[in-house]
């Protein structure tokens, strides 16, 4: 099976064709650099995301906040689920920790909070 895939690691943006056999990548073409064949490989096999949402405080503002690293990309919908039955309390800065351990990865407001 071959898949196409557009790298996202640069702004350059290769058009990278990924072989998939019995679930492994066992080639990759198109990438200008060592971090697209890493990149297929890794989409291919395993696809982690960063997730990026909003959480409701316990006042009903709103706080922007993500995951500080990737988490698999079939658990975000189970993610979203967690984030949404928190509401913190102000006040709340940029890096607090709003849930810890999602999945191998921290919620983290992007957003000062008065």
């Amino acid at each position: 099976m071959i898949r196409e895939l557009t790298c996202i690691v640069c702004p350059i943006g290769c058009s990278l064709k990924a072989e998939i056999i019995d679930g492994a990548v066992t080639k990759v073409e198109g990438n200008t650099c060592p971090r697209g064949k890493v990149y297929a490989e890794n989409e291919c096999t395993h696809p982690m995301r960063t997730l990026t949402t909003t959480v409701k405080c316990v006042d009903g503002s709103i706080v922007p906040v993500k995951t500080n690293s990737p988490i698999p990309k079939e658990k975000v919908f189970e993610a979203m689920k967690m984030i949404n039955k928190t509401n913190p309390t102000l006040p709340i800065s940029v890096g607090d920790v709003i849930i810890e351990d999602v999945f191998g990865s921290c919620v983290v407001a992007t957003q000062n909070k008065k």
